[in-house]
């Protein structure tokens, strides 16, 4: 039996007093007990009946009362033994007399009642009181029967309450647990009859007896978590509270007194008893009671013997089980009232149901999850309680509905495991039916449903619930997508203000989202998706879950049974389109086999929601033999055991709309019977009696509700029409009777309702509600884990960005707007998490046009709207939140942000340090800005301007504009509203970190990163597209500068960005030819790019040196204004990144730039500053760029820009370049390979030849000393080859295009230019006759052998005849009359000594010896004799041997002159 059971001495209860915390010693509850009985006995003598004595047989005898109370006075005191021995019956006996009498007045009942409390508020009962149980039975049966006579109204209202405070004290103490369930059910009675009578009473007792009554079942029940389940159990004997609640509430008012017969209160008034109005207990079950037993879990007699002792056992689960069966039939009283859900909720007292539902929801807080231990009690929640609840729920009482609300809600939270079925119903027959204003709901009804629904959205998993149980599951009705629409439409203002409703239902929306949000991060271990693929058919009506309680089980099932479920929803359009074509495409989306069979149909007709009822009923009646074969298919898919003919009935018509055609009805209703009798046998004789009383049954209610039928079927008809019909035999009257009732007071809906989420909770429907929850798949819990937050995500986001949107739109309320952000930014969260791109991308559009920063505007006007504009603050705030924090994400959305971000570039609200890069900056020096002010251009890049000067877009030049000094044209000052409006303004971008948004761009993913690249190229080509204004022109440069930084910040992934940047610089440098800021930032941010990326990156080395090529392409007007700064930054290139540059054509872009500046007045300086630290000390000349070093440092010689000293340099720069020549040699003679050496010794070869053509260049520079110091610097870049192994031919070249040419080329300028052009030639002359000689003597040696020396000698010789004949104004040189012989004769000396130049006798003209001399004649003619005397030749002619050997250092050494 399932009841308290605390052991002795133990406190199960906690309900004790709190005034009361130390119990008395033994004498002091003598003295407390004399007290009262002397309070007792004062009260009664005070009355004339009790103040005299009574007269029986002549002796004069007390009252028997007064007799027992003086009794126990002189008993209390002599009692040695402690009180818990003593039996509480002794004492207690003499009050509950007076109690129970109803000779007594209402002011001696009630001190007696007084006494009773105070004795039970000192704890003198507890469990280890002797005979406890029976005194506090004594106690309940004497307070429950109390009697007495009304004097006036006042002292019946206190006896009344103290009734009340003595049961409740009762329940409330110790020994509380030794009463009977019988017991507590009678204390529960005597409450609501005083409760009721309550009503007609002062509004003191109505709030005391209410509030007494709370308290008491609320002590009762607070005892259910504690009690444990050990088996059902099925109480009798206090089933009449039901059957009583009627006749109690049709009574308008009780009288005089209550009374207690047989567990009832009656009534007497001035003595005159009125029992006969009070009916007894019943023994047995009553009819209501037979119908609720049904749907316990057992109904056999021996359980049902086993209940009729349960009642008197102590009080626990079966007392429970009759108190909330009697709360919830307080509800039925709607029924007998005859109130409809549209009812005037004034035409009846509202009193009771509510007085019902407020002790309900106590239960249900009280009792929570313990409900669902105990079957009996969870089987009335299911059916009984939320049937009233789903009628209730209609009213048009908002009071009613909102205390219905606040019951489900604790129902969904503490049991929504086991009412799956009745939520649904519930949230989508009365919820969402009311909130839509569907059926006439007043505003007031939809804004109590509204927040119904929000108070359940604002749990943690409701909505997960909603959507894994409801959408997920074929058979229910998808409740959170029509929640999410509901609310997202209800958020709408359609054609008027924005009302509560609306904030109400996107209260409910952010709720969802900010849940969802909430959730992100804590989610499963990572798995493999899964992917729902539908290869073949399979009965998708079987498919269960193997484990409903494992996220991992459960979540693929229900993705699964979601796919199906989609896929069925577009079959069913297709089936009510076409029923054949709808069946052909759902086996081509394998949802039924590739051949139809009747139990695949079926079973798609039974479970698939959606489908027209019409149709289906059109499909079984059809006389086809497959739409018969489906029919009785579709029959079995119902179970009918148990369960009356009507219900049966009710529930298989509720699934199909019956057909009009009697033989269609026929067919059905024979597969019906068919089906009933095979489950129901022992109530038929055949299924032939099932199918003729089922007839009936639906003829009975044609006739019972048809208006047109004027003339209803009585019982008697009914019964009489059906006599026979079970095998010849008559069925039972009783059970025919009851099926009549049946059909009469409850109509079978023969339309049912397409929709169940706007169907009226009708029995047939309740009936169905309750067969589906019996098959129903287990509710599937959900924790605090995203688990199918993103399938939910993509339902609700486009739904709630609208209606968030436009709620945005419309408020003003700043609370209200910051609820909208907050939506919008948990959408963010929700969007990136499950790269929901798009809906990221759309959200930021939305936003941005509410910034006002994109409205075409002025600045002024711009300024005051942002900042008095709390929408627009906010929206700006969020928009750059979003781009800061999510930025990974977007896509399309990077143009809108670049929008708003130049508008405020506009107005002059950027921070200063927007466009400055990640990088340190404090590598470069800072220069000076010479272009636009800073006030409206907020670059930091290290980019000198020289464009001309232009106003400031911004609002900030603006002002610098009105309080500069220039009058010519008149300025206003900005008033203080203004300065305000721009310093609010300021303050809330300042918040917004606008800076992190690019320079934090390094963090972006690629995608990202690659959209904010080509949003920013886009926004910068659209502004200079056309005829562009100032401000567009301003934006363009703003534009480009981001550009760059983006571009300095992401130098890892600049491959990813690097195209882009180029073509957009080079389209801006290619299209212009006047010099602007424009192309200013972009040829240096071009060259800051190389600068800061030249270190890490090798690899890009060339592919960014080639970039630079766009500077030699510049339109020569704006190369020549921009060439001075953009030598700086080539200046400070160089010099931080010359051991990077290894390429040719690195080198050849970076020295061609140099070189143009050779020329230009301004960049010359800084130019050769670059060359010569290329080139000084060789440590960055490489073979790769020695040739454009050379060329480049010629032109800085010939230049006559700067100063001679200058010019000098470079030659000494170009001389001092062949110890690298020499040292690449020595490099290469050490080279492994020998080809490798030659072909390395062959390019040294020509940079050397390369070298002293460029020097001869110089040495016809019209400077002296320029000249002189090439042909001083040519000498020794000649000489400085000897250990360089240079090839013949080399030498040979070298004479014919460099030594012979310069000494030619200046003979002839010494000979045609006058002496102002060219001043001192004479110097310069022997310089170059001295060069020549030493040339050829470094290089006789080698070349002596070679076939063309003759010429070369010959070519010597020429030149010196030639400079021998040279005259300066008429007059020969006498320096090169001195030097040239001597030159000469050294030269021949030379040759002798050599044996080169040897006597020979061989004549002809072109004899070596003969040419020589004949040149030398020429030039010198007695120098033969001197060379080779007369007696030295005569004997060399007679020599035959030849040439004398020469021996080792005997070459003439030159004299200090020639050497000079």
């Amino acid at each position: 039996m399932v009841h308290l059971n605390p052991q002795p001495g133990s406190s199960t209860f906690h309900g004790e007093f709190r005034d009361c915390h130390v119990k008395p010693t033994r004498g002091a509850l003598a003295c407390m007990i004399n007290a009262e009985i002397e309070a007792v006995l004062a009260v009664m003598r005070r009355n004339v009946r009790w103040g005299i004595r009574y007269v029986a047989d002549d002796d004069h005898l007390e009252h028997s009362l007064i007799h027992s109370l003086k009794e126990l006075r002189k008993q209390i005191f002599s009692w040695q033994h402690q009180w818990n021995t003593i039996n509480p019956a002794v004492y207690l006996q003499p009050f509950l007399d007076v109690i129970r009498s109803d000779e007594t007045g209402a002011p001696i009942t009630g001190v007696a009642l007084s006494s009773v409390y105070k004795i039970l508020t000192l704890d003198v009962l507890d469990l280890d009181t002797v005979n406890v149980g029976k005194a506090m039975h004594l106690i309940v049966d004497a307070v429950t029967s109390c009697r007495f006579e009304v004097t006036d109204p006042a002292s019946e209202e206190v006896v009344l309450m103290k009734i009340l405070q003595v049961l409740l004290a009762c329940m409330k103490s110790k020994a509380a647990a030794r009463l009977t369930n019988q017991h507590v059910c009678n204390i529960v009675n005597t409450f609501f009859r005083v409760v009721h009578q309550a009503s007609s009473k002062s509004e003191l007792l109505q709030r005391i007896a209410r509030h007494t009554m709370h308290e008491l079942v609320r002590c009762i029940f607070s005892h259910l978590p504690e009690i444990s389940n050990s088996k059902p159990v099925i109480a009798t004997g206090s089933r009449s509270f039901a059957a009583e609640v009627a006749s109690v509430l049709d009574k308008d008012h009780m009288f005089g007194s209550i009374q207690q017969e047989n567990g009832h209160v009656g009534v007497e008034y001035d003595g005159q008893s009125s029992n006969e109005q009070a009916s007894s207990i019943p023994t047995g079950k009553s009819a209501d009671e037979m119908d609720a037993s049904k749907i316990e879990e057992t109904g056999t007699v021996e359980v049902a013997q086993d209940s009729e002792n349960s009642m008197t056992e102590p009080f626990g689960i079966p007392c429970m089980v009759e108190i909330f069966h009697f709360l919830c039939s307080l509800l039925n009283v709607i029924e007998h009232i005859g109130i409809g859900p549209r009812s005037n909720p004034i035409a009846y007292e509202e009193d009771v149901p509510l007085f019902a539902l407020g002790l309900i929801n106590s239960v249900i807080e009280l009792g929570g999850p313990s409900f669902s231990q105990h079957p009996r009690l969870l089987a009335l929640i299911q059916d009984e309680l939320f049937r009233n609840l789903m009628q209730f729920g209609l009213s048009m009482s908002p009071l009613i509905l909102s205390t219905v609300c606040s019951v489900v809600l604790n129902l969904y939270y503490h049991l929504r495991k086991e009412l799956k079925v009745q939520l649904e119903a519930f949230i989508s027959c009365v919820l969402l039916r009311l909130a839509q204003s569907k059926h006439g709901s007043s505003y007031q009804q939809q804004e109590v449903a509204m927040e119904a629904l929000v108070d359940l959205c604002r749990q943690q998993t409701f909505m997960a619930e909603m959507y894994a149980n409801f959408d997920c599951d074929i058979t229910c009705s998808n409740v959170f997508e029509d929640l999410a629409n509901l609310l997202s439409k209800s958020a709408f203002p359609v054609n008027g203000p924005l009302s509560a409703m609306h904030i109400l239902a996107l209260d409910g929306l952010v709720s969802m989202i900010k849940g969802m949000a909430a959730r992100i991060g804590n989610e499963l271990p990572a798995s493999d998706e899964h992917s729902v693929n539908f290869e073949r058919f399979e009965a998708f009506w079987t498919l269960k879950c193997d484990n409903y309680d494992d996220p991992s089980c459960w979540i693929p099932f229900v993705h699964q049974t979601k796919y199906i479920k989609k896929k069925l929803m577009v079959g069913a359009d297709h089936f009510n389109r076409d029923p054949k074509k709808g069946l052909e495409f759902l086996q081509g989306m394998h949802l039924l086999p590739d051949k139809l069979d009747p139990e695949s149909v079926a079973s798609f007709f039974r479970y698939t929601t959606g489908l027209d009822k019409n149709l289906i009923g059109d499909f079984l009646g059809n006389h086809d033999e497959f739409c018969i074969l489906v029919l009785h298919e579709f029959a079995r898919t119902f179970d009918f055991c148990e369960m009356n003919l009507d219900m049966a009935l009710r529930l298989f018509l509720g699934t199909f709309r019956l057909p009009g055609e009697s033989q269609k009805i026929q067919r059905i209703l024979e597969a019906f019977a068919e089906r009933y009798y095979e489950q129901s046998p022992h109530l038929f004789f055949n299924k032939d009696a099932a199918l003729l009383l089922s007839y009936s049954l639906i003829m009975l209610n044609t006739d019972q509700h048809n208006v047109q039928v004027k003339k209803k079927m009585t019982e008697e008809d009914f019964i009489r029409n059906n006599r026979h019909i079970n095998g010849g035999n008559d069925l039972p009257r009783e059970f025919v009777s009851e099926l009549y009732h049946s059909i009469c007071e409850n109509e079978i809906q023969m339309i049912p309702d397409q929709s169940a989420s706007s169907a009226v909770m009708t029995s047939s429907h309740w009936i169905n509600v309750m067969h589906k929850s019996k098959e129903a798949a287990p509710f599937i819990i959900c924790d605090s884990r995203s688990l199918l937050d993103r399938d939910m995500f993509a339902i609700l986001s486009g739904p709630t960005i609208a209606a968030i949107s436009v709620v945005f739109d419309q408020v003003e309320q700043e609370d209200i707007l910051q609820t909208c952000v907050d939506g919008f930014l948990a959408i963010t969260k929700i969007a990136a998490h499950y790269h929901f791109d798009d809906v990221l991308n759309d959200l930021v559009v939305s936003l941005c046009k509410f910034t006002i920063l994109l409205t075409p505007l002025s600045i002024e006007e711009t300024i005051l709207a942002f900042a008095y504009d709390v929408r627009a603050r906010m929206a700006t705030t969020a928009v750059f939140t979003i781009a800061s924090g999510y930025g990974d994400y977007f896509h399309s959305g990077w143009r809108n942000i670049l929008d708003c971000v130049l508008s405020l570039h506009k107005l002059g609200l950027l921070p200063t340090g927007l466009v400055s890069d990640a990088a340190d900056d404090k590598e470069s020096s800072p220069e000076p800005a010479l272009g636009k002010p800073a006030t409206s251009s907020l670059s930091t890049l290290h980019t000198p301007s020289l464009a001309p000067q232009r106003k400031s877009s911004g609002l900030i030049g603006r002002f610098s504009q009105l309080l500069s000094f220039d009058m010519e044209e008149p300025m206003l000052q900005p008033d203080e509203e203004l300065l305000a409006a721009l310093q609010r303004a300021r303050e809330v971008i300042q918040s917004c970190h606008i800076d992190s948004i690019f320079t934090e761009s390094k963090f972006l993913q690629a995608e990202s990163l690659l959209q904010l690249v080509r949003a920013l190229i886009f926004t910068a080509s659209r502004l200079q597209k056309g005829n562009s204004s100032m401000e567009d022109e301003d934006s363009a440069v703003f534009c480009l500068e981001l550009l760059i930084a983006v571009t300095l910040n992401n130098r890892d992934r600049i491959l990813l960005v690097w195209q882009g940047v180029y073509e957009h610089i080079s389209n801006i440098v290619q299209s212009t030819v006047l010099p602007y800021t424009l192309v200013e930032k972009a040829v240096f941010g071009l060259l800051r790019i190389c600068q800061r990326l030249l270190p890490y990156k090798e690899n890009l080395t060339d592919e960014l040196l080639k970039s630079l090529q766009l500077i030699l392409k510049l339109d020569a007007r704006v190369a020549d204004i921009y060439c001075e700064p953009i030598t700086q930054e080539v200046m400070r290139l160089v010099k931080a990144n010359a051991t990077h540059i290894r390429s040719p054509v690195g080198w050849r872009i970076i020295i061609s730039l140099l070189s143009i500046t050779a020329r230009h007045p301004e960049a010359s300086e800084a130019g050769f500053e670059t060359l010569s630290f290329i080139m000084s000390e060789g440590v960055h000349l490489l073979p790769s760029n020695y040739v454009l070093c050379v060329d480049a440092a010629r032109q800085f010689a010939e230049s006559r820009v700067g100063e001679v000293g200058r010019s000098i340099s470079a030659l000494d720069m170009m001389a001092g370049s062949v110890v690298c020549l020499v040292r690449w040699s020595c490099e290469a003679k050490n080279s492994v390979v020998e080809e490798d050496a030659m072909k390395v010794s062959q390019d040294i070869g020509e940079m050397w030849m390369r070298l002293v053509q460029g020097l001869r260049k110089v040495c016809l520079d019209q400077r002296e000393e320029v000249r002189n110091q090439a042909v001083l610097n040519l000498q020794s870049c000649l000489a400085g080859v000897d250990v360089i192994q240079l090839a013949r031919a080399l030498w040979f070249r070298c004479f014919d295009h460099v030594i012979f040419t310069l000494v030619d080329d200046l003979l002839d300028i010494s000979l045609t230019n006058s002496s102002k052009d060219y001043q001192k030639m004479e110097g310069t002359l022997v310089l170059a006759m001295k060069l020549m000689s030493k040339a050829f003597l470094q290089s006789l040696q080698d070349l002596s052998q070679q076939p063309s020396f003759c010429k070369l000698w010959l070519g010597v010789l020429n030149r010196m005849e030639r400079y021998m004949k040279v005259r300066f104004r008429g007059k020969r040189s006498e320096k090169i009359h001195e030097l040239v012989p001597e030159l000469l004769k050294n030269t021949l000396l030379v040759m002798k000594t050599t044996g080169i130049l040897m006597a020979s006798n061989d004549v002809g003209d072109d004899s070596f010896w003969q040419l020589t001399w004949l040149h030398v004649k020429n030039i010198v003619p007695l120098m033969q004799s001197e060379i080779f005397p007369d007696d030295e030749l005569e004997r060399i002619k007679h020599n035959k041997a030849g040439v004398l050997p020469v021996t080792e250092g005997a070459l003439l050494v030159p004299s200090s002159e020639t050497t000079a």
